[in-house]
């Protein structure tokens, strides 16, 4: 590649990765997005005109169609929240859905920029990354491009190929179409010692199996929900039947590795097996508030499992 090209857009990848991310809500389809925008910027960069946009901005709007194009014809990416109703049997089968395309999460390991993590976590939420699949493609392209990473109205109707008018009416869409999506803006944020102290407290309830203290450490109106299984679960009685459903299965020997997704503070969760090796079971997103966990969003999915590059066994 072009050495003036290279030196100039490699700083964005990581960034150009996250945007792929929301308007894509899968790890390894950003990631050939962010390819895909760098080939195409690097085959039109002599014609490139430094005089009609920054770099920055040329490069999103060669992602932005790369998204674009990408999504046409594709179902949204939902989360089980966003297709029915929580379930109140702790029992009901656990029959995974493989025809729907579940939103995935973003490990933070993939951003290869700790300070990017820490910038953007607020917008890379799972939560509300769940509601911009609610919008339309190009609805969502002019919220994340305004709203998250602040373009001019100007910038985006370039980068679009559309009016200012067109852009604002688009943005205004968005914005009310997520008016009435649960995205919480009191979260706490995964480097508060309240967070740290919560999570710490629930990975040691878990390894214990100790469900009782586990629901200790519940908002009243926690969320538990487990893609690719469609089933979600409301409440703290609710969530704590399930949970002793789970170590009743699993057992009550586990062990947790630490990670991070979203921003959030993430679990990959490994139980003993027969023969005695604990094998990765899960990888919980957690959402803290101050009234406690809020959400768990738990992936047992081996292409999640990929993504984090998490061993399948801890010896």
């Amino acid at each position: 590649m072009d050495e003036d090209f290279t030196r100039k857009t490699a700083p964005l990848r990581p960034e150009l990765l996250a945007y792929c991310y929301r308007m894509l809500g899968a790890v390894d389809e950003a990631e050939d997005a962010v390819q895909e925008t760098m080939l195409r910027g690097w085959r039109s960069w002599s014609r490139y005109d430094p005089a009609r946009a920054s770099v920055r901005t040329w490069l999103y709007a060669v992602a932005t169609n790369v998204c674009l194009t990408a999504l046409e014809g594709r179902q949204r990416r939902p989360l089980p929240t966003g297709l029915g109703q929580p379930s109140d049997d702790p029992d009901a089968p656990l029959t995974p859905r493989l025809d729907v395309p579940w939103l995935q999460p973003l490990p933070d390991a993939r951003l290869g920029d700790p300070q990017l993590v820490v910038e953007q976590r607020g917008s890379l939420r799972l939560a509300l990354a769940a509601a911009l699949h609610l919008l339309p493609a190009r609805q969502r392209a002019v919220l994340i491009l305004r709203d998250v990473l602040r373009f001019t109205a100007a910038e985006v109707a370039g980068q679009l190929g559309t009016s200012v008018a067109s852009v604002n009416s688009a943005l205004q869409r968005a914005r009310d179409g997520l008016a009435g999506t649960p995205v919480r803006e009191d979260t706490l944020r995964a480097d508060d010692p309240q967070v740290r102290a919560t999570v710490d407290r629930y990975v040691r309830a878990f390894e214990a199996a100790d469900v009782p203290a586990l629901v200790r450490l519940l908002a009243d109106a926690v969320i538990l929900e487990m893609p690719p299984v469609p089933l979600w679960y409301a409440g703290r009685v609710d969530y704590g039947r399930f949970m002793s459903r789970v170590f009743a299965l699993r057992g009550r020997d586990w062990r947790i590795l630490p990670s991070g997704a979203n921003g959030q503070p993430t679990l990959a969760a490994y139980c003993r097996a027969e023969d005695g090796i604990h094998r990765l079971h899960t990888v919980q997103i957690l959402t803290v508030a101050t009234e406690g966990i809020r959400h768990n969003v738990v992936y047992q999915d081996p292409a999640v499992f990929r993504a984090f590059g998490l061993p399948d066994a801890l010896v």
